[in-house]
């Protein structure tokens, strides 16, 4: 499964934020759900959408975060 089947981006729904497709749900709520310790299940529940679509948001964010650098304070 690729996110991209998951996952749109649209200027005039959430502000242009990354949303499950047909929904309003953004890959944001659903990470941070996730970063909770919610099961994909209970947050398939919760946002209406489905366990697979919890998947994408992660693979997403794993694909966003191999885009840039994000320097570390403190690093040596």
């Amino acid at each position: 499964m690729g996110w991209r089947d998951r996952i749109t981006v649209n200027p005039n729904v959430c502000h242009g934020s990354a949303c499950m497709k047909s929904t309003r749900v953004m890959v944001s709520v659903i990470l941070d759900n996730v970063a909770a310790n919610e099961s994909h299940e209970a947050i398939a529940k919760a946002y209406r959408v489905t366990p697979e679509d919890v998947q994408a948001a992660i693979l997403y964010a794993a694909e966003q975060v191999r885009e840039r650098v994000v320097p570390l304070s403190g690093a040596a």
